[in-house]
């Protein structure tokens, strides 16, 4: 090989791609030739220098088994070429126990040379010590080991010299804090940015953009996450991180779940799961992919997959970065399963780490509070009890972190278990999923309906109205809508399941069904009408009262509910109070009322996909309209 840079060169250019701009992608070329032409002249330390570089700045960056095992004999072979008591021998032994722990899912030969390691004195081994070790460590167990680690690092990188050796520290430090939830995390977020600000580092700020990306999907902007999901992969790729795909496909299943479409991400993760790019220890996308058939009803395909985690033992699946995400997607998918083993299972493993969040790898996603997990476990369990007691408590925590989107998914279930326990009517299980719907819409999020609870004896669909808004709920889903002709048209059909009623009484508010039923829902009866006019009354006493105490905003409030209510009883009374008939033919009472019950299905189905699809399928429209449940 005689054209080309010199061995030393070829040196200087890698260490310089991999150690200050973290280009793992230009340092491996250059590593590579660096190799080669060690080889050619003989220089055993050039040959250590670059079977080192060849490692990267992670643990297993090469991913394919013909690429892991190149490097582990390029790493062997130096070894026996150098002085065993040098530095360079010390710090290959150290990158190859690494690689080994890390492959078996252990720590404890790592633990060992870091040991020795510090007695020895050489400080850039112990930096590569102490990141290798953090690396081999990031099971949830050993959070208070990797914020240790992570110190020493940083204070060792003063005495290396190396940039990345702080940048690294940093890094580790930020995403132990994220890790360990706690509230001064984007304090350290904010200080490594700075460091970086100076120089770019592509690896490191590979993992603060996807740090900002999790912390976008806690604050529920989903569409925003989504682009910065794809910025975040491109920012891998330009780094050479074999970690961007699988990445990228954790961020859109963190999104994709709360907008209630894990269904569609179930050919992405069957092809992602046979990824050789993936950690043989990441166990994750398999679980996510029960998950998702389990939500698509594949029911078949998610019990096997379940199965195929389990193995013999589900205490058997290693504690990496990824283990909390993958015990997450067991229990969800046991709940739809209603595999009661696995979900037990589950609940013991995850029963000490109840005060973590489920975080993906170094800040990939997040999903919340483990409490989650441990609720729906129990709820799948039986133990309605101690379902309540965990979710109620993974709302508080999810408020803590700040995560919108899983605080009200926790609400939601909370609601449902209290249903389960306490019956459908209990005032707090309705309040709970009141509120869980009201924040979904805001959000942009579809609630999962409840498993275990018995179907009501017809599966009807109920409206109820609260104000400027109705309830409509289906088999535990709720979906607030506001009000409008369409959603009273549709609440009386609903209250009359199974009958026919003109267009024409719908939309003259007299709805009379083709048989006599006590619970016919006109538009504004008398009583409506009676309760609209004593609330008026109350209304203009309080903003008399508001007014006088100069509390004019609660005033202006109140105002708008009053010229509301006038509003509302202008347009369905007509002179002396009867109810306003529709003028004109059957025809253009069945063109109008169709008109409104499609925009309000069509309002519905913006909130709860799932119930809309259920109301276009059971509401007939037409001179008569019925509802007929399934």
């Amino acid at each position: 090989m005689d054209a080309g840079p010199d061995l030393e060169v070829t040196l200087v250019r890698g260490e310089r791609a991999l150690l200050e701009d973290g280009d793992l992608q230009r340092a491996r070329r250059w590593f590579d030739i660096a190799y080669q032409r060690a080889q050619e002249c003989g220089d055993p330390e050039g040959l250590a220098q670059a079977a080192l570089g060849l490692g990267g700045i992670w643990v297993h960056e090469h991913r394919t088994a013909v690429e892991s095992e190149k490097v582990r004999v390029r790493q062997r072979h130096a070894l026996s070429r150098v002085d065993p008591r040098s530095p360079l021998a010390q710090r290959l032994r150290l990158r190859l126990q690494g690689e080994e722990d890390y492959r078996r899912g252990a720590h404890d030969g790592i633990l060992r040379l870091l040991a020795l390691t510090r007695e020895s004195g050489d400080p850039t081994a112990l930096a590569d010590a102490l990141s290798l070790t953090h690396h081999c460590v990031l099971g949830p167990e050993h959070g208070a080991l990797r914020l240790e680690l992570a110190g020493e690092l940083i204070g060792q990188a003063a005495l290396t010299g190396r940039r990345s050796d702080l940048i690294m520290g940093l890094m580790w430090r930020t995403v132990d804090l994220y890790l360990a939830a706690d509230p001064h995390a984007e304090r350290c977020l904010e200080e490594l940015r700075t460091v970086l600000e100076e120089h770019r580092h592509l690896a490191a700020e590979f993992v603060v953009s996807a740090i900002e990306v999790m912390r976008t999907i806690r604050a529920g902007r989903f569409e925003e996450a989504e682009r910065l999901a794809g910025a975040c992969f491109e920012r891998g790729v330009a780094a050479g991180d074999l970690d961007a795909t699988g990445w990228y496909g954790g961020q859109l299943g963190a999104v994709r779940w709360y907008q209630g479409r894990a269904a569609e991400l179930l050919p992405f993760l069957a092809d992602l799961v046979n990824s050789p790019t993936l950690s043989p220890i990441d166990n994750s996308y398999l679980a996510a992919l029960a998950l998702a058939a389990a939500v698509s009803g594949d029911r078949r395909l998610a019990a096997g997959l379940l199965a195929r985690l389990r193995g013999r033992d589900l205490a058997e699946v290693p504690r990496s970065s990824s283990w909390l995400i993958a015990m997450y997607c067991v229990v969800e998918a046991a709940h739809l399963l209603q595999d009661a083993d696995t979900a037990a299972s589950a609940y013991a493993l995850l029963s000490p780490y109840a005060h973590l969040p489920v975080i993906a790898s170094l800040g990939v996603a997040c999903f919340g509070s483990v409490r989650h997990s441990l609720g729906m476990a129990a709820l799948t369990t039986g133990d309605l009890d101690l379902a309540v007691a965990h979710l109620r408590g993974a709302v508080h925590d999810n408020l803590a972190l700040g995560h919108w989107p899983a605080a009200t998914l926790a609400r939601c279930r909370l609601g449902q278990a209290l249903a389960l326990r306490d019956g459908p009517a209990d005032a707090s299980a309705r309040a709970e999923l009141a509120t869980a719907a009201a924040e979904a819409a805001e959000l942009g999020m579809v609630l999962p309906a409840v498993v275990g609870r018995p179907a009501p004896a017809n599966g009807a669909c109920h409206f109820r109205r609260d104000g400027r808004r109705w309830h409509v709920e289906l088999h535990g889903r709720v979906a607030l809508v506001e009000h409008s002709v369409g959603m009273a048209h549709l609440a009386t059909l609903a209250a009359n399941p199974g009958h026919e009623i003109p267009a024409a009484d719908l939309a003259a508010g007299t709805s009379r069904p083709d048989s006599p039923r006590e619970s016919v829902q006109p538009l504004l009866d008398d009583v409506a009408r009676d309760s609209y006019r004593r609330r008026l009354t109350e209304l203009q006493a309080e903003i008399d009262e508001h007014e006088s105490m100069h509390d004019l905003a609660r005033a202006a409030t109140l105002r708008m509910e009053r010229e509301w209510l006038i509003a509302e009883l202008t347009a369905a009374t007509g002179m002396g109070g009867r109810a306003r008939p529709f003028a004109g033919s059957e025809e253009r009472a069945r063109i109008a009322v169709g008109k409104a019950i499609r925009r309000a299905l069509a309002r519905i189905s913006a909130v709860d996909r799932v119930i809309g699809d259920e109301l276009r399928a059971t509401v007939q429209t037409g001179v008569r309209c019925s509802y007929r449940p399934r």
